[in-house]
C-alpha cells in the first residue's frame, strides 16, 4: 500500500524532527519514520540526543555537580551541610523523567503540526520511495516528492574492548550504572569521555582515562586545551595521553585493561570500563543498493552546501553528513533543507557553529583556532581576559578560566572565540551572534555589557585585541 507525501523524513533525532516540524510549518504534507525504542520498550522520538545522549548526560552532569557543590564547595560560602547522601536511583529516575518529558513533548509537537509518525525502520528506495519496516515486521511503502535522510550516528566500537553486559559499556551504558564504580576506566578523553568521566568522578569514582592521541583535545584551541587539562588533573581525573588500549578482559574482579604508551606496556584494573572513542554515521542499510545513494569511505552521505545528495529530491542532514556531529548543527540543516524544499532562499554558515564540552569548567568555542591560523599563515591579533579578573566570577566563587578573541589582523573581523570557565556554554552564543553578523573586535569592544556579569570577560577580551583591556595589566612591551 502506497501513500503520497510532500516530504518523508527518515530519522527523528534533532536533525530529523526539526526538519519535519519546519516542513509542516511551511504547509508540506510530512511524514517521519523513526525506529527508536526507549528503555520502557516504547517508541520514542528525539533520537540519540534526547534519549541516550545530550539530554540524559546533561541531567546527570547537573545533578552530580550539585552533589559535589553541597559536599565540598558550599562551605566557602558559609553554608555547612551535614548528612549529605547520594541516592543514585533517585538521580537516575530524575534523568529518565527529563528524557520522557522531552520525548513526549516532541510527540505532542508532531501531533500539533499534523506530522504522520511511522514507527519502524525506513529505507530509501528508487524514485523517492521509502520502505517502512514496522517493529512487528510489517512492511509498507511511502511515496514522496522529497526525502530527507537523518539517520544519526552510533558509538564506535573497538576490537580491543568488546562491550560486555554492564561491565564494558558505551556512552549509553555509562548513563545506566546502578551503583557508583569504585574505580572507573574510560577509553577516550574527548568530549563524551570527559563528560561521563566527570559525572562519575563527582559521585565518588576514581577515574582513569586512556587517550590514544599524544595531544589533549586537539580540536580545541591549544591554550584552552592546556588549561583544561591542568584543571581536570587538579580535580582528580587521571588522564593518560598516548595510551593505546591493546586488550581488555572482564572477570570477577573487574576489567583488566592492557595498554601501551611510550614507556611500554601496562595493565590497569577497573570495576567498569566506558568506551568513548567517537561516533560513526548510522548509514548501514539506510538506502537500498538500487537507489544509488553515494556514500564516502567513512559511511557519510555525500552532500552539497544545501545538503542535496547525488539523487534528485533526496537530502541528507545531521550526523550522517560532513561537519561536526552536533545536535544543533543537524537542527539548523533540517530547517535549511525544509526551506529549500519549500522554494525559499536558505543557507547555513558552517564557520560559526559553536562546540561545547559540559565539564567544569565548561569549554566552548566557535570559529577557527590559533593553531589553525598559524598553519594557514593568516595574520591575526589575539586578546584574552581571565575570569580571575572578573568581579562576577569572584562573587560566585568560580573564577577559573579565560576568554580568548581572535581577529583578522587586516580587517579586525572576529575569526574565533574560545572560552573555558563557568557557564561558557551560554556565553559562546554572544560570540556566535557577533561572528554571524561579521562583527569586528572593535564592534564587541564598543558594545556595552551589563555589570557585574561573566559576559564582561568577552568585552574585555575584545578590548585586549587592541591592547585596551581595562581590568588587567597591560602586556609587557618587548625591548
Amino acid at each position: 500500500m502506497s501513500k503520497q507525501y510532500d516530504v518523508v523524513i527518515v530519522g527523528a533525532g534533532p536533525a530529523g524532527y526539526v526538519a519535519a516540524i519546519r516542513c509542516a510549518q511551511l504547509g508540506l504534507k510530512t511524514a517521519c519514520v523513526d525506529k527508536w525504542v526507549g528503555a520502557d520498550d516504547q517508541p520514542a522520538l528525539g533520537g540519540t540526543c534526547l534519549n541516550v545522549g545530550c539530554i540524559p548526560s546533561k541531567a546527570l552532569l547537573e545533578s552530580s555537580s550539585r552533589y559535589e557543590d553541597i559536599s565540598h564547595t558550599y562551605a566557602d560560602h558559609g553554608i555547612t551541610a551535614s548528612g549529605v547522601k547520594l541516592d543514585l536511583a533517585k538521580m537516575m529516575a530524575r534523568k529518565d523523567k527529563v528524557v520522557s518529558d522531552l520525548t513526549q513533548g516532541i510527540a505532542g509537537l508532531f501531533k500539533a503540526n499534523g506530522i504522520k509518525w511511522f514507527q519502524g525502520s525506513g529505507q530509501l528506495q528508487p524514485n523517492q520511495q521509502v520502505k517502512v519496516t514496522a517493529h512487528d515486521g510489517a512492511e509498507s511503502v511511502l511515496d514522496a516528492i522529497h526525502v530527507i535522510l537523518a539517520p544519526g550516528s552510533s558509538s564506535v566500537e573497538i576490537a580491543a574492548a568488546p562491550l560486555k553486559d554492564d561491565v564494558i559499556v558505551d556512552s549509553s551504558g555509562a548513563l545506566e550504572f546502578k551503583e557508583v564504580p569504585k574505580r572507573l576506566g574510560v577509553i577516550g578523553a574527548g568530549v563524551i569521555g570527559l563528560e561521563l568521566g566527570s559525572v562519575w568522578r563527582r559521585l565518588g569514582s576514581e577515574v582513569v582515562m586512556l587517550e590514544a592521541q599524544e595531544s589533549f583535545l586537539p580540536v580545541a584551541d591549544e591554550q584552552i586545551a592546556k588549561e583544561a587539562l591542568r584543571q581536570f588533573k587538579r580535580q582528580g581525573l587521571d588522564i593518560r595521553l598516548g595510551a593505546r588500549v591493546v586488550s581488555c578482559e572482564a572477570g570477577n574482579k573487574g576489567v583488566a585493561v592492557q595498554y601501551q604508551d611510550s614507556k611500554g606496556e601496562h595493565t590497569e584494573t577497573v570495576d567498569k570500563l566506558i568506551v568513548a572513542v567517537g561516533r560513526r554515521p548510522s548509514t548501514n542499510g539506510l538506502a537500498a543498493d538500487e537507489a544509488g545513494l553515494l556514500l564516502d569511505e567513512w559511511g557519510f552521505v555525500h552532500v552539497d552546501e544545501h545538503c542535496r545528495t547525488n539523487l534528485p529530491s533526496v537530502y541528507a542532514i545531521g550526523d550522517a553528513v560532513r561537519g561536526p556531529m552536533l545536535a544543533h548543527k543537524g537542527s539548523e540543516e533540517g530547517m535549511m533543507v525544509a526551506e529549500v524544499i519549500a522554494g525559499q532562499k536558505a543557507e547555513m554558515n558552517y564557520d560559526s557553529i559553536p562546540s561545547v564540552i559540559y565539564t567544569h569548567p565548561e569549554i566552548a568555542w566557535a570559529g577557527v583556532t590559533e593553531q589553525a591560523l598559524k598553519a594557514a599563515g593568516t595574520e591575526y591579533n589575539v586578546g584574552s581576559f581571565p575570569f580571575a579578573a572578573s568581579g562576577r566570577a569572584h562573587a560566585a566563587g568560580d573564577s577559573t578560566g579565560m576568554v580568548k578573541v581572535i581577529a583578522d589582523a587586516k580587517t579586525d573581523r572576529v575569526l574565533g572565540v574560545h572560552i573555558i570557565g563557568a557557564h561558557c556554554s551560554e556565553l559562546i552564543a554572544q560570540a556566535v551572534i557577533a561572528m554571524e553578523m561579521r562583527a569586528s573586535s572593535e564592534d564587541l569592544a564598543m558594545t556595552v555589557f551589563a555589570h557585574p556579569t561573566l559576559s564582561e570577560a568577552i568585552h574585555e577580551a575584545a578590548l585586549a585585541v587592541d591592547g585596551r583591556a581595562i581590568h588587567i595589566a597591560p602586556p609587557r612591551k618587548r625591548k
